[in-house]
C-alpha cells in the first residue's frame, strides 16, 4: 500500500458526513486532490489550506494535507495537521498509521509501533497496520539480510514466470510490462510533416538500422512531443510503435516516484535496463514535466518536491542513451516544455522537440468522421460541424461525438425504439455550455502568463509605474518553442477570440 492510497474519500469516511462540510470548503478539497494526484504537492497544500480557512473542522483536509506534507518530508508541520484530525475525528483509524509512517521514516522505531498499535486499537482488522508491525518486527527482532536474501528469491522466482508482468515490491520496480501497437500513421489526422519526421527519424531506424550504421546515424534518439493538451501525443507513439514493429514501455510516472529516499531513482535505472532488454524498445514518459521538473526553482521548482533527486537520475540514463543509443528510443510529452528542466534538453538527451498543434479544419472534419464511423447516423454535415469545433482538440472532438451518441441511446432506452444519431444530435451537445465546449479556451489563457511576459501598473510613491513581467521561457527557449509560442498568442489574441467565438456561433445557429 502506497500512502497515496490513504488520501482522504469523503464518500466513505465514516465519521463525517459530506453534508456537514462548506460546499466551498469541499471544492477546495476536490482541488487540492486533484493537485495530489498530478504531484502537485505545493498547489495541493494551498487548496487544502483555503479548505481549510472556510471551514476550520473540516478533517479531511487537514488529514490530505498532512500526508502531501509527508511526502514533502516537512514531517512537523505533518504531524501537527494528524494531531487536528485525530481530535476531531478519533475513531479514525488512518491519522495514527500516518503518525506512525512519519516516525518510522525518522528512525523512530518505538515511536512508530506506538501508533500502529493505537491505529490497531481503533480498527482490529485494519491490515495495513498489522502489516507495518510485522515489518517492524522483522527490523527490530530479526535477521533483516535473511530476510532480504529469501524475500528476493521470492522475486525472482516470480518474474521467471513471466517476464512481462509488472512486479512492484515495496515501491520498487522489479519488472516493468511491455507490449507491441498495432496503431498506425493512417489513424493519426493530420499532422503529415510531424509524421513524416517520425517517420525518416525514429521508424527508419528501427526497420533500416544498417543504412543508419552507413551513414554514421545514431540509432537511438531522445524526443519531446509537446503542446496543448488532448492532441494525440499518447497515440502517435502508439502509432509510431506499430509502424515500426518496436516494443513500448508506458513510463507511469505514479509508480516511478516513491516516498522512500532511492526508490524513485532506482525504479528510473530499471525501466531503462528492461528497455534494453527488449530492443528495439521505445520508452514513453507521459507528463514529462512532472518527473523531470526544472532544479533550483524554489517553490515552483523540483527543490521543494519529492521529485527532485529524480532529475539527477534521469540526466544519468540518458547520458547512457547518448553513448549507447542502438535501438533505444526515449519520447516524452509535456504540455508545459518550459517546466523541464534545462539539462535534460540538450542535444543528445531530449534534444529534439516537435510541437503538435490542434486540429485544422480539414483534420477537424477528418476526426468528426472518424469518431462517428462505427455509430447508426444519418444526415450529418462533418464540413458544418468542423467549423462549429475551430479551437477545438482531438479529445475535444471525441467527448463531443461519444456525447451525441448517448441521445439516441437513450431514446431506445426509454421509447424502445432505435434511431440514427443525427445533426440536430451533434448541434444539441455543441450548444450545450457544459458538455459541448473547447478545453483549449481555457488552457491557452492559463499558459499565457507563463510564456509572454506582461505589463503591470504598480503604484510607487504615488506615481503610477509600468513594469514588464517576464515569462518562463529564456532567450534560446522562446526559439526553440517558436511555434508554440506563435500558437499561444494567436489564441489569446482579443481579435483571434471573437472572430473563433463568431464563426462557431455561425455554424451553430445559421449554417
Amino acid at each position: 500500500m502506497h500512502l497515496s492510497d490513504l488520501l482522504a474519500d469523503e464518500e466513505v469516511q465514516p465519521n463525517e458526513s459530506p453534508s456537514q462540510v462548506d460546499l466551498n470548503a469541499k471544492d477546495h478539497w476536490k482541488k487540492g486532490n486533484s493537485m495530489f494526484e498530478a504531484s502537485k504537492f505545493d498547489d495541493a497544500i494551498k487548496e487544502f489550506d483555503e479548505a481549510i480557512r472556510i471551514d476550520p473542522k473540516y478533517a479531511d483536509a487537514y488529514f490530505n494535507k498532512a500526508l502531501t506534507e509527508r511526502i514533502m518530508r516537512n514531517y512537523d508541520a505533518a504531524k501537527a495537521d494528524l494531531e487536528k484530525v485525530m481530535e476531531l475525528q478519533p475513531s479514525s483509524p488512518d491519522a495514527p498509521l500516518l503518525f506512525g509512517d512519519i516516525l518510522e521514516s525518522s528512525n523512530d522505531l518505538l515511536g512508530a509501533r506506538f501508533w500502529y498499535e493505537k491505529s490497531l486499537k481503533i480498527d482490529s482488522g485494519y491490515s495495513e497496520a498489522k502489516n507495518r508491525l510485522e515489518h517492524l518486527d522483522s527490523l527490530i527482532h530479526m535477521d533483516y539480510g535473511d530476510a532480504q536474501k529469501e524475500k528476493q528469491t521470492s522475486i525472482n522466482s516470480q518474474a521467471s514466470k513471466n517476464d512481462n508482468t509488472e512486479l512492484i515490491e515495496e515501491g520498487q520496480i522489479k519488472r516493468v510490462k511491455f507490449y507491441k501497437s498495432n496503431v498506425k500513421f493512417d489513424s493519426v489526422m493530420g499532422l503529415e510533416k510531424v509524421k513524416k519526421y517520425l517517420h525518416d527519424n525514429v521508424i527508419l531506424a528501427i526497420q533500416h538500422p544498417e543504412l543508419f550504421k552507413k551513414y554514421g546515424k545514431k540509432l537511438g534518439l531522445g524526443l519531446i512531443l509537446y503542446g496543448p493538451p488532448g492532441n494525440g501525443k499518447t497515440h502517435i507513439v502508439n502509432a509510431i510503435a506499430g509502424e515500426a514493429g518496436a516494443n513500448v514501455i508506458i513510463a507511469q510516472i505514479n509508480l516511478i516516484i516513491d516516498m522512500y529516499t532511492g526508490n524513485t531513482e532506482k525504479n528510473l535505472k530499471q525501466i531503462f535496463v528492461q528497455a534494453r532488454e527488449n530492443l528495439p524498445c521505445i520508452i514513453f514518459f507521459d507528463e514529462l514535466d512532472a518527473l523531470g521538473v526544472k532544479r533550483g526553482g524554489g517553490q515552483e521548482g523540483g527543490e521543494s518536491s519529492a521529485l527532485r533527486l529524480a532529475v539527477n537520475e534521469f540526466l544519468t540514463q540518458m547520458s547512457g542513451v547518448e553513448k549507447n543509443p542502438d535501438g533505444l528510443f526515449v519520447i516524452g510529452a509535456t504540455n508545459h516544455p518550459w517546466d523541464i528542466d534545462p539539462a535534460l534538453k540538450r542535444s543528445g538527451r531530449f534534444g529534439d522537440s516537435v510541437y503538435l498543434m490542434p486540429p485544422k479544419y480539414k483534420d477537424r472534419k477528418k476526426l468528426l468522421e472518424f469518431y462517428t464511423r462505427d455509430k447508426p447516423k444519418s444526415h450529418i454535415n462533418f464540413g458544418r460541424l468542423a467549423r462549429a469545433t475551430i479551437g477545438f482538440s482531438a479529445a475535444d472532438i471525441e467527448r463531443v461525438c461519444d456525447k451525441a451518441a448517448m441521445l439516441p441511446l437513450l431514446h431506445e432506452y426509454e421509447h424502445k425504439s432505435g434511431r440514427d444519431m443525427t445533426m440536430r444530435d451533434m448541434l444539441k451537445v455543441l450548444k450545450d455550455k457544459d458538455t459541448g465546449g473547447s478545453s483549449l479556451d481555457e488552457w491557452y489563457s492559463m499558459v499565457k502568463k507563463d510564456v509572454i511576459n506582461k505589463t503591470e501598473t504598480q503604484t510607487v510613491d504615488g506615481k503610477r509605474q509600468e513594469i514588464v513581467k517576464e515569462g518562463k521561457l529564456d532567450p534560446q527557449e522562446k526559439i526553440l518553442y517558436k511555434a508554440m509560442i506563435k500558437d499561444i498568442k494567436k489564441n489569446t489574441s482579443p481579435t483571434n477570440i471573437r472572430i473563433r467565438r463568431f464563426m462557431r456561433w455561425f455554424a451553430l445557429h445559421i449554417l
